[in-house]
């Protein structure tokens, strides 16, 4: 059965990695073939045999399966023709509305969609909405600016009310990047198939009925709106009993799964010091209380709740003690959100309940087999996340490191009883940084794999952090989340002073230099040879030369970030939606180009994907960041960039008052002619003038910076938002011989202002590339712009359709786009 369980595990994997569904046939293929293998498989009983075939069996089913999913999603999808028409649709508020910067985000779950002119638009069932608190629905001029919008008064939207509203929708869409976060694919995990926004204001409350933006009902019953209901009745007595306490949001983490009030800043800490998996509801916490309440529960009945009706004559305390655990498991689990690592706790929690209960023993091996198949059973986009190979991770490398190799139960218990109780306290001990031990030493090439970063502090810190969070602060946030609210403003002071304690012992260990150690992402066969190393250093004391395990870390310790060959560069066009963001890399040295626009408070172009790229790379330092001018598409991620990575300098046209100054490294102004050669590589400054900044009729646009890189014949025009004045001037000015580039960055992202004809017969580019966000709101590239593009020859790739473009120059020019190398089968659908 665990081969079976693994093969079909395996299998929902593969299916991830398509780039299509399959077919029919396959189906009728693969029923067939895992018939066969199951039939044969039963014939041997030599495991050697057995076991290959009842893995291929179970990879069979476990392929169909995922594809089966995946395709009765898919088909709820919003159709194209449907994208940017406004509809009507009633329904119910799903989950927790997220306040956010401009308004608010929720779940919306479509119960009735009304008819367009004698037509029923195809909407899904369950779409992702924003209600904005300003009029950005309404079109912007051609050069993208808009007048200051009006801010509506929003409603406080809360979980299962019914509402009519009018709203504006589009397919599934996310930036697509190398070692990026994949939002499409979470859109898809969460059956959620268009998203898009409430279009106008709130209805009185005297409207009629039929008026749209209108709540119908206050509340409408459903299990699940109940718990929504549960989640943010608990989450807002948090808040209200420590209102602008720094870690209200931790607390209301650990009480009801929220982890959207824990800021960017506590999260990078939480992560570089390893404990981030505390800072939520965990299978720790899971098990931690679902023990001590059946526990407590057991103590009760033992005594008959004081009663003397001799209770345990009719149930045996122990069997109490299983329910009450399971259901405190169930109920802790449907407030945490239903999370990979929460399923996989409950999930092995019943299995071992129904095994007691039914007085059978059942091996630790099958119980976690079993809690397998029914994450990836229930939900086979799972193994695309780190938390589903963390949390098993953990759970199996505790197996292979502990199992048969601690003091059984029942000696604990014995050596306690003949009151060595120094003794079996010890022995706990001993057994609890052994089990550490294997952890933090066993998951270290898996963490590398997925993050490219391992917090040396770990042990340190989660020495602390384990059982002062789980044993501690934990229950006291629970407790205080439903008592009175006197009471409650009382005890929630205690937990919160405790992680203000924690955090700034997790703030000095994140300080120390060699707090985290830091890679590229390990390709297959280094992550391969160092999780070999790492299972034969853990294996038991009599396997031999368990030394030579060390040895498969060396690749992996010796991992260094790949650069361009001599005589190239390469140069990596960002999908950063509606935004400008290119580094380029030569043998010896990077530049980053504008780095994206701002999206929130918490994510901005450099947060969301610059940094992360970076990381995976093993990136630490830039040489030189240019940021072309002040508009928020390209300056949005600057102040985060400067935070979280080493910059040498930079170049930028921005306002002396700007804020980016303040932390920006030797910031010098862009002026034409200025130029530096970096391994052979020419780098010129070709825009703006230094009279530009005298002037005070210029735009922000006007004055941006205009890079030319340039690697032999071959070379790149990194334009800005400039436009037809400045195109004209390039033309007509001192720098018009060196316009003539292999690669342009089309002006103000494909605009009708910019990418004159004159302009681009100078330039004579074999491709244009188009950094714009999807079905952005002000239709850039420009139709006609666009056209123009073709209509003289040039090649033209857009970040909206291929994802990052990654260009190297050299000998010859080499494109890869990134949907197109990475493609999968909910992409471009």
């Amino acid at each position: 059965m665990r081969a079976l369980i693994i093969g079909f595990a395996l299998g929902a994997g593969l299916l991830q990695l398509q780039s299509q569904l399959p077919g029919i046939e396959w189906y009728v293929i693969g029923l067939v073939l895992a018939g066969l293998l199951a039939f044969t498989a039963r014939r041997f009983w030599q495991p050697f045999l057995r076991v290959p075939l009842l893995l291929t069996c179970g990879a069979w089913l476990g392929f169909l399966w995922a594809a089966s999913f995946a395709l009765y999603y898919l088909d709820q999808e919003l159709p194209a023709a449907w994208e940017g028409h406004d509809v009507t649709v009633i329904g119910t508020v799903a989950d927790l509305p997220s306040p956010t910067g401009q308004g608010l985000r929720f779940r919306f779950d479509v119960e009735q969609v009304v008819l367009q002119g004698g037509v029923k638009p195809p909407i899904p069932p369950r779409l992702a909405l924003s209600w904005y608190g300003n009029q950005r629905y309404q079109a912007p001029t051609e050069d993208g600016e808009q007048a200051a919008p009006a801010r509506l008064a929003l409603p406080d939207l809360q979980p299962g009310e019914r509402w009519r509203l009018q709203v504006r929708l589009k397919r599934p869409h996310g930036n697509a990047n190398p070692d990026g976060f994949d939002y499409e694919l979470w859109l898809l995990q969460d059956d959620v198939r268009a998203t898009g926004y409430v279009v106008g204001r709130p209805a009185a409350a005297s409207a009629p009925a039929s008026a749209v933006n209108r709540r119908l009902d206050a509340f409408v019953w459903t299990p699940w709106h109940v718990i929504d209901t549960a989640r943010g009745w608990l989450r807002d007595r948090v808040y209200q009993a420590l209102p602008d306490a720094p870690y209200a949001g931790v607390i209301a983490a650990l009480v009801m799964g929220d982890q959207r009030g824990i800021s960017q800043a506590d999260w990078n800490v939480f992560n570089r010091t390893g404990i981030g998996h505390l800072m939520a509801i965990s299978g720790l916490h899971i098990t931690m209380l679902a023990a001590l309440c059946g526990g407590l529960a057991s103590w009760l009945w033992r005594r008959s709740f004081f009663t003397g009706a001799q209770l345990p004559l009719r149930l045996p305390a122990q069997k109490v003690a299983v329910i009450v655990g399971m259901l405190v498991a169930l109920l802790y689990v449907l407030l945490a959100g239903f999370g990979v690592p929460a399923q996989r706790t409950l999930y092995m929690l019943v299995v071992v309940g129904i095994a007691f209960w039914r007085g059978r023993i059942v091996r630790v091996s099958v119980v976690l087999c079993l809690a397998l198949a029914l994450v990836v059973l229930l939900d086979p986009w799972s193994l695309m996340w780190p938390g589903f190979w963390l949390s098993f991770g953990a759970v199996a490398l505790l197996l292979y490191g502990t199992v048969g190799r601690m003091q059984p139960p029942q000696a604990m218990a014995a050596a306690a009883a003949s009151k060595h109780w120094g003794a079996a306290l010890v022995q706990r001990i001993k057994e609890a940084s052994h089990a550490q031990y294997v952890v933090t030493l066993g998951l270290v090439p898996l963490t590398m794999l997925l993050f490219g970063q391992y917090s040396l502090v770990s042990p340190i810190a989660n020495a602390i952090a384990i059982p002062l969070v789980s044993l501690v602060i934990t229950p006291l946030a629970l407790v205080g989340s439903v008592l009175p609210t006197v009471l409650a403003q009382f005890v929630l002071q205690v937990p919160h002073l405790l992680l203000v304690w924690l955090a700034d012992l997790l703030q000095a260990l994140n300080a120390m230099p060699w707090a985290v150690w830091q890679t590229p992402l390990p390709n297959g066969w280094v992550f391969a040879l160092a999780l070999g190393g790492t299972l034969l250093v853990l294996a038991p004391r009599g396997w031999p030369v368990r030394w030579l395990g060390l040895f498969g870390w060396l690749p992996l310790l010796l991992n260094a970030p790949v650069a361009p060959a001599e005589g190239s560069m390469r140069v990596t066009a960002f999908d950063v939606g509606q935004g400008m963001a290119v580094l380029v890399e030569t043998p010896g040295h990077r530049l980053l180009y504008d780095t994206g626009p701002y999206y929130s408070a918490e994510s901005d172009g450099a947060t969301r994907v610059i940094l992360p790229y970076l990381r995976a790379r093993g990136i630490d330092h830039l040489d030189r960041v240019v940021i072309s001018h002040n508009d928020n598409d390209h300056s949005g991620g600057a102040v985060s960039l400067f935070k979280n990575m080493a910059v040498d300098s930079m170049y930028s046209s921005l306002a002396e008052d700007s804020p980016i100054l303040r932390v920006a490294p030797l910031a010098t102004r862009c002026e034409a002619g200025q130029s530096w050669n970096w391994d052979g590589i020419g780098f010129t400054m070709l825009h703006p003038t230094p009279a530009s900044y005298e002037s005070d009729k210029w735009r922000p646009n006007a004055r941006s910076c205009v890079l030319k890189v340039q690697i032999g014949r071959q070379s790149v025009l990194l334009a800005g938002d400039i436009e037809a004045a400045q195109e004209d001037e390039l033309l007509n000015g001192r720098m018009a011989e060196r316009l003539p580039s292999t690669v342009l960055l089309a002006p103000h992202h494909g605009s009708g202002t910019s990418s004159t004809e004159p302009f681009l017969r100078a330039v004579r580019p074999e491709l244009a590339v188009f950094q714009v966000g999807y079905r952005n709101r002000f239709n850039h590239p420009r139709a006609d712009v666009y056209e123009r593009y073709g209509r003289l020859g040039i090649r033209r790739l857009r970040t909206d359709e291929s994802g990052a473009l990654t260009m190297t120059l050299g000998d010859q020019l080499q494109v890869e786009q990134y949907r197109k190398q990475h493609a999968r089968y909910w992409y471009g659908r």
